[in-house]
């Protein structure tokens, strides 16, 4: 695996005539978190789908530990993701979930029960484990996804919303996960509108808008753009605030050009 984790060259993707992502770029040193912000409807989720294989882009390329993403097969070896909305099946116990998961990485149901036995335990779940996901609250469900995308020890994991549905305990536990995984060179793309969260863990932060990177730093060189207080909100807001502004002097002064916004995305 190369010292960069994720490299990314001109990512773009156009639905039609709708561009959701423009010619982004990115390159991401391994054992890092990089927080990855944006907007509703920014190009979040569908620059994280390009990066993890589901959907291709429509120009650019990008390798993630050392694969190119046009190698599904392989990549699907060294990633983890957590999309936000987990996909678990609702007929299953947590423990059946991810055997399932297991047997999808080649590891055998005597070998996994044991990392099973300790995930659940540390997402406190262990006492629910028999229960099918069906009877499961959405933060309880969201666990179990971030278990799944964790659980075969991946280079690289990408976690879209992970704390959403989850109560100050479980949040924390996301948290102290995401350090410890760092600890272990495992990089971390992160994307959530908790700003906190992304203020204490990440490394970088890029921020995404109308599906462009407009800005990319760490977290306290991002908070010295805001005007009003050096907080990550302000800088967030600002930084969003002046490219929609761009976007609207532009087309009043007749460019013709009109910004697309690309499928909802989060």
């Amino acid at each position: 695996m190369t010292e960069d984790a994720i490299v990314a060259d001109g990512l773009t993707k156009r639905f039609g005539e709708k561009t959701a992502v423009n010619d982004v770029s990115l390159s991401i040193p391994r054992g890092t978190v990089y927080g990855f912000l944006g907007p509703n409807g920014a190009g979040k989720t569908t620059t994280m789908r390009m990066l993890t294989a589901l959907t291709e882009p429509t120009a650019g390329s990008a390798t993630v530990a050392g694969v190119p993403v046009s190698n599904r097969r392989q990549l699907t070896r060294h990633i983890g993701y957590l999309p936000a909305d987990p996909p678990v099946f609702d007929e299953l116990t947590a423990w059946e979930q991810l055997r399932h998961v297991a047997r999808l990485h080649g590891v055998s149901d005597g070998d996994a029960d044991e990392r099973i036995e300790t995930l659940l335990d540390r997402f406190d779940l262990l006492a629910d484990a028999d229960d099918r996901i069906a009877s499961y609250s959405t933060g309880m469900a969201k666990k179990v996804g971030i278990i799944a995308a964790l659980f075969h020890e991946p280079d690289v994991v990408f976690l879209d919303e992970p704390t959403s549905g989850l109560d100050p305990r479980a949040a924390r536990t996301v948290r102290d996960t995401i350090a410890d995984l760092v600890t272990r060179e495992m990089t971390v793309f992160l994307s959530t509108h908790i700003l906190p969260i992304v203020d204490e863990l990440a490394d970088t932060i890029g921020v995404i808008n109308e599906g462009e990177l407009v800005a990319e730093a760490p977290p306290a060189e991002l908070k010295t753009l805001a005007d009003e207080s050096p907080d990550l909100e302000t800088a967030f807001l600002e930084i969003t605030a002046e490219r929609d502004r761009d976007a609207t002097d532009g087309r009043s002064a007749g460019s013709g050009a009109t910004a697309a916004e690309g499928p909802t995305d989060v």
